[in-house]
């Protein structure tokens, strides 16, 4: 795994926060382009709580389509990446229209 900036996630009192321009970039996506995804639910995220010897960990994953972009928060506050996780460009679904699609459920 390796590192990411610090300031880039934190976690207080239960609330997490992500730096929406990494996470953009993570996901091949412009940060208004990643906002209106995720008011969509188009973008989606997974927080997992460490258990045993993971104790203290939390761990992150970030979708949108198929890209994905984990991180685990170790109970120190220092954050790292999953090095497989790919890194996509902006892509020319960047710039659709996140207004033209719904979400259906099955």
């Amino acid at each position: 795994m390796s590192p990411v900036p610090g300031s880039a996630i934190s976690i207080a009192d239960g609330e997490i926060t992500v730096d929406a321009e990494l996470l953009a970039f993570k996901l091949g996506l412009s940060a208004k382009a990643l906002k209106a995804w995720m008011r969509k639910g188009i973008v989606s995220s997974v927080v997992e709580t460490g258990i045993n010897e993971d104790v203290g960990r939390t761990r992150l994953t970030f979708r949108h389509r198929s890209r994905a972009w984990t991180v685990v928060v170790e109970s120190d506050g220092t954050v790292v990446e999953n090095p497989d996780d790919v890194v996509a460009s902006p892509t020319p679904a960047d710039s659709l229209n996140p207004n033209d699609f719904v979400r259906s459920s099955s």
